[in-house]
């Protein structure tokens, strides 16, 4: 009687996680579509930083802006306000109005998805209630949504404003990692949302599948380690994005012949170097690779032994044990590509997308998958508080 008890009673709890998964299935859908649109943004920013496009449009027009010049008198009008800027007079003196037309477009584009990714947001939402799939306790991580997409925004506009004043060439590099840091935040806290109205419970590690406690909580702590070292690496790929310290260091495995260069950690306060010194940039992402390659190795083998440990057959831990490789493959891929960009980084032509922005712009994307992917791990071995 007892064992038909629990029989009876792990029915009734697949049968209901069934059932939310129905229910929950095109909000799901909806938010995934919201991760996907967020990653093309922030690809769509890498392209607008590497062909210099960033600072083409000077005024933050929320809904007149959505519309781009339609006869040569709107354009030349643009291209009169760009002129103006030090860009454009320190820089690219040069340029014809077909040369801005090429930098305004990916700006205008960029900006364009944004807006995009807003109304997808807003349409979903109010579909979605309207047609009875948006449960109350749902509500609140969208308002949150919502409010970060709508800070995000505003900066956006504070890193491109950073860039019209002075004598400045290009936006701030802190106000660039700011930017990218926070587009970081968004997509980390949609996708988290999305794991949580798509994964079942048995999908993930648990004690239930005969994980013991200690082993799961190692792998926890060691997947919030890589998570912690991740986050800097990925602030520090943004520094060295926004002083374009590539050509700084064109080499590998030492930093112009050092492996420790001289001019580390050269200015004062430390605060000025850690964020304005390329060498020290330079070297500070490189090392946080290194590390983050072992973290992951490390990491690997110890999931490895605790798959080795886990019950036999049935679902459980059927996801883990399928990806588990995937951030040791995802991290390596990585590497390589960071020192393909680097190898490559003398031949940049300003204005000519070479070799080395195809190289940096997929460095970019493996990172933003290595991001997810962890994040994905994390949701798998914690302790998820199921919804109300």
């Amino acid at each position: 009687m007892e064992k038909f008890r629990a029989y009876l009673c792990a029915v009734m709890l697949d049968s209901l996680d069934s059932l939310r998964s129905r229910s929950t299935r095109p909000v799901a859908i909806w938010v995934y579509a919201g991760v996907i649109m967020l990653l093309i943004q922030v690809v769509l920013g890498g392209i607008t930083r590497l062909t210099g496009s960033g600072l083409s449009i000077t005024e933050w027009n929320v809904v007149t802006g959505a519309v781009p010049p339609l006869n040569e008198a709107q354009w030349s009008e643009e291209f009169a306000k760009y002129r103006a800027t030090p860009q454009y007079q320190l820089l690219n003196s040069g340029f014809t109005i077909s040369d801005f037309k090429f930098i305004f477009f990916w700006e205008w584009f960029h900006r364009f998805w944004a807006r995009l990714v807003g109304v997808v947001f807003l349409v979903g939402f109010f579909w979605l209630l309207a047609k009875g799939a948006m449960k109350k306790w749902m509500v609140r991580p969208l308002n949150v949504l919502f409010l970060l997409g709508a800070l995000q925004g505003a900066i956006g506009w504070i890193m491109v404003a950073s860039g019209l004043t002075g004598d400045a060439i290009y936006v701030k590099p802190t106000k660039l990692a700011l930017h990218f840091v926070f587009a970081l935040g968004l997509i980390v806290y949609t996708f988290w949302f999305a794991l949580q109205l798509s994964v079942p419970k048995e999908a993930r590690l648990s004690r239930d599948a005969g994980v013991p406690k200690q082993s799961l909580g190692r792998l926890q702590g060691w997947t919030i380690v890589i998570l912690a070292v991740l986050f800097f690496q990925l602030l520090y790929g943004a520094l060295m994005a926004g002083h374009k310290a590539a050509t700084v260091a064109p080499t590998w495995p030492t930093i112009n012949g050092s492996w420790i260069p001289d001019s580390l950690f050269g200015r004062h306060p430390l605060l000025e170097d850690l964020a304005g010194n390329r060498i020290t940039i330079h070297f500070i992402h490189r090392g946080l690779a290194y590390l983050l390659v072992t973290l992951v190795i490390v990491w690997s083998v110890k999931a490895g032994r605790v798959i080795a440990g886990t019950a036999a057959g049935g679902k459980s831990a059927a996801a883990f044990r399928r990806l588990r490789w995937l951030p040791l493959a995802l991290i390596l891929v990585q590497v390589t590509l960071g020192i393909c960009s680097l190898l490559t980084s003398p031949g940049i032509v300003p204005q000519h997308w070479g070799l080395f922005d195809w190289l940096a712009q997929l460095h970019q994307i493996v990172g933003l998958l290595f991001l997810l992917t962890m994040i994905g791990m994390l949701y798998l071995v914690v302790r998820v508080h199921p919804e109300p």
